[in-house]
């Protein structure tokens, strides 16, 4: 009765609380509207089902998962690209899956990007110019990297720092996301290339320079 009592103060009741809280609250608990036996009967096998089927949906992700994990670690890339902040075994398979394992498939970091879509496109007419996303891009792998760095922001101290000065920069939240999936995407490039472990010091070290600078 106390909460009922508090709700009504703060609505701006002055007078005869206690009495009104107590009406309230002996209205709560009487019995309230109730269906058909028919009806509560169809709502509870309905439910029922819906609750096996969610379970069986479980166990079978749970199932593709285990499958999943088994060959993207069978993969001889997959240790570079579980090294990577925010990169785990299913966000991981998706973008190597979307890339491909082709090591001459690119030619450089930014064709990679352009493949991604997280690279900027910059259209100028005359004296007016504007840096815009692109539009044609692999969709499937554009929203893995953007869950990517979404995931990578609460994993490594450079991208977090580097998110953070793009959105003081004025970048909108999605727009820095892009940005940092950009840049992340050209890690990754590197990595792959020389076929070395993401190393946090060295993918932002020369940011963090700048920036004292």
């Amino acid at each position: 009765m106390s909460k009922i009592r508090a709700a009504l103060k703060a609505a701006g009741r002055q007078r005869n609380l206690d009495t009104r809280a107590l009406e309230i609250q002996e209205k709560l608990r009487t019995p309230q509207l109730a269906a058909p036996a028919a009806v509560t009967a169809a709502f509870g096998a309905s439910t029922r089902a819906a609750v096996g089927i969610i379970a069986e949906l479980n166990r079978q992700i749970a199932d593709l998962e285990a499958e999943l994990a088994t060959h993207f670690e069978a993969h001889p890339d997959a240790d570079i690209y579980r090294s990577l902040p925010g990169l785990g075994v299913i966000l991981g398979a998706r973008v190597l899956g979307e890339f491909g394992d082709d090591p001459n498939r690119y030619t450089d970091a930014k064709s990679r990007r352009n493949y991604a879509g997280t690279s900027p496109l910059t259209i100028a007419s005359g004296k007016k110019r504007a840096v815009l996303a692109r539009h044609v891009r692999n969709r499937r792998l554009y929203d893995a990297v953007d869950q990517w760095a979404f995931c990578a922001i609460t994993h490594s101290p450079g991208a977090r720092a580097y998110y953070d000065q793009r959105r003081a920069a004025g970048d909108l939240h999605h727009q820095a996301l892009r940005a940092l999936g950009n840049r992340l995407v050209g890690i990754l490039h590197g990595c792959l290339r020389h076929q070395t472990h993401y190393d946090e010091h060295k993918a932002w070290a020369h940011r963090q320079a700048a920036a004292a600078a």
